[in-house]
């Protein structure tokens, strides 16, 4: 079989396609969850801190300032070492959110599952079996002497 063609048949199986479905997926997932963060989540952060916090304008400067800029536009622009340590939160928030979500949607997923599985029918009772609790019940039946 040649390479080509066991790579063919690599690219259409299912597994595949459903691995690239759930990455494409994913990705725009991860944009909802991006603007959740940064356009409701991260606004009512700043209001429930007393307004006026950006995380995204939180940054230390490292090293010399010769300027004095103040805004992190200024100083990235003028080639300042910057540790951008409001970014890092937001990302992190992203991330966290992201995996609460993800973790909220396979439990959701598991619970339809367990639903869905059928409990297994309980074993066929042998013959012999069979007869003898006929036989029991028979002989229940029967006058005592």
């Amino acid at each position: 079989m040649s390479i080509i063609q066991e790579f063919k048949e690599f690219a259409v199986k299912g597994n595949m396609m459903d691995l690239a479905i759930g990455v494409i997926i994913g990705g725009a997932f991860g944009k909802i969850i991006d603007s959740l963060v940064k356009d409701i989540i991260m606004p009512l952060i700043t209001v429930i801190t007393g307004g006026g916090v950006d995380f995204t304008q939180k940054f230390f400067v490292l090293g010399d300032n010769p300027n004095n800029l103040t805004s992190l536009d200024e100083l990235t622009k003028a080639g300042v070492n910057v540790l951008t340590y409001g970014s890092f939160l937001t990302v992190f928030l992203n991330f966290l959110i992201l995996a609460w979500v993800v973790f909220l949607l396979v439990k959701v997923l598991n619970r339809i599952r367990k639903k869905q599985e059928v409990a297994p029918e309980p074993e066929a009772t042998p013959a012999d079996i069979e007869l003898l609790r006929e036989i029991r019940d028979e002989l229940k039946k029967r006058p005592q002497i």
